[in-house]
């Protein structure tokens, strides 16, 4: 019993040692994301896209204020001659307005957001896509993303900084 004992413990050794000597360290790579996109040339064509839909939506909402604003001034001016019902419906104009701009605020608020989603789709592809390529070129087992902090401490002889080499990829494949 002790002898069979003994050879399943010098097999369970030898074992152990074979698989530890055939298993490479895992290496991972990493990269701030946020700093590649906004490396890439076509962010700022769909930066300034998006600026100029933000730009007209303000001018629209500061026209829509204004209005509002000159009504509200109109209204104040002339509440003490005017007769209960029209001050009622003075003021029942000035509530609708007021919802009106609100609600035309948050939809453009909507609006916006949905359409620098969309304007960034293709570039967020094509990047996750060379990301991709760059792990299995390198032999890789995973990217981290380090623009959360979700990674406090990377070990730099286990990490590859693939930063340079995505922005490079980048750059070949217009």
């Amino acid at each position: 019993m002790k002898r069979l004992m003994l050879i399943l413990w010098t097999v369970a050794l030898s074992l152990v040692g074979y698989a530890q000597q055939d298993t490479a360290p895992v290496r991972f790579g990493f990269l701030s994301y946020s700093t590649v996109l906004q490396a890439m040339p076509e962010y700022a064509t769909v930066e300034a896209n998006v600026t100029q839909l933000r730009q007209q939506y303000e001018a629209e909402q500061k026209r829509v204020e204004d209005d509002f604003n000159k009504k509200y001034e109109e209204f104040l001016d002339g509440q003490k001659d005017f007769p209960k019902t029209i001050l009622q419906k003075r003021q029942s104009e000035l509530q609708e307005m007021l919802d009106k701009n609100i609600a035309f605020k948050k939809e453009s608020q909507r609006l916006l957001a949905a359409a620098e989603t969309e304007a960034k789709a293709p570039l967020k592809a094509r990047l996750n896509q060379a990301i991709q390529q760059v792990g299995m070129t390198q032999g890789l087992a995973f990217i981290l993303d380090t623009d959360q902090q979700a990674t406090l401490f990377l070990h730099p002889d286990m990490g590859v900084d693939v930063t340079d080499a995505v922005k490079q990829l980048l750059s070949e494949t217009k």
